[in-house]
C-alpha cells in the first residue's frame, strides 16, 4: 500500500509477539511511524513517562499525533490498536458489521486466549527458573487444543476471518514460535500454510525487523 501522508505515529514496542503486531500493521497500511524502544528486559515499561501512555506497564502502545478531531491520541493494548488503526485508514478491517464481527471474534480470540496460553507455555518452557511438569503439560495441551481451534477455522479458508485482516496479524506473530511451544505443524496442515502466506508478505517482513 503506499505511503499515507502525516505526522509519524510513535509506536513504543519491543521485540515480542504482541510488540511485532503493530509495526506489522503500520506497514500494511502505508501508514508512517516512529519506532520508540521500550527495553522490558530493562524494566522500561515501568518508567513514569511511559505508565503515562500505557497504564498497564505493558507494550505496545502508540502515540497519533492526527487523532480524532485532528488531536493526539494514546492507545494501549494490542488488540484496540488494531481495531484504531482499521477504522483510521480502513485497512484490514471491514466497514461491513456482519464481515466487521468476524474479524472482531478472532482478534479477541487471540488477545483473550491464543496470546496469553502460549505466553504461559513459553514462561513454563523456556523462561521458568524451576521447570514444573504439571504447568508444562497443561499449556502444552491446551496451546495444542488451540492451534486445533486455528486449524479448523483455516480449513478451506485462506485467512483466519475470511480475507487478510488484523486478525491474522494478531495471530501469525504468535504462531510464528510454534516451536517454542512444543507444536509441531506436521499435524496443522492448514496453520502451516496459511503461517508460510503471511510470513511470505513484504509488509509483514519489514513490521518484524523493525524492531
Amino acid at each position: 500500500m503506499a505511503a499515507v501522508a502525516g505526522k509519524p505515529i510513535d509506536l513504543h514496542t519491543w521485540s515480542t509477539p504482541n510488540g511485532w503486531k503493530i509495526p506489522i500493521m503500520l506497514e500494511e497500511c502505508g501508514l508512517p511511524y516512529r519506532v520508540v524502544p521500550v527495553n522490558i528486559g530493562k524494566g522500561e515499561q515501568m518508567a513514569p513517562e511511559f505508565l503515562k501512555i500505557s497504564p498497564n506497564n505493558k507494550i505496545p502502545a502508540i502515540v497519533d499525533p492526527d487523532g480524532p478531531g485532528g488531536e493526539p491520541i494514546a492507545i494501549f493494548e494490542s488488540g484496540a490498536i488494531l481495531q484504531y488503526l482499521g477504522r483510521k485508514t480502513g485497512c484490514l478491517y471491514p466497514a461491513d458489521e456482519r464481515a466487521r464481527v468476524a474479524v472482531d471474534q478472532w482478534l479477541f480470540w487471540q488477545v483473550g486466549g491464543f496470546g496469553p496460553i502460549l505466553g504461559q507455555t513459553h514462561h513454563f518452557k523456556i523462561y521458568a527458573p524451576e521447570k514444573i511438569p504439571y504447568a508444562i503439560d497443561r499449556f502444552e495441551a491446551e496451546a495444542r487444543r488451540l492451534y486445533g481451534v486455528l486449524d479448523g477455522q483455516l480449513d478451506g479458508r485462506d485467512y483466519i476471518a475470511g480475507d487478510y485482516s488484523i486478525a491474522d496479524i494478531a495471530t501469525l506473530t504468535w504462531a510464528k514460535f510454534h516451536g517454542k511451544q512444543g507444536i509441531d505443524l506436521s499435524g496443522f496442515a492448514n496453520v502451516r500454510r496459511w503461517l508460510d502466506t503471511v510470513l511470505a508478505r513484504p509488509a509483514v517482513q519489514r513490521g518484524l525487523a523493525a524492531v
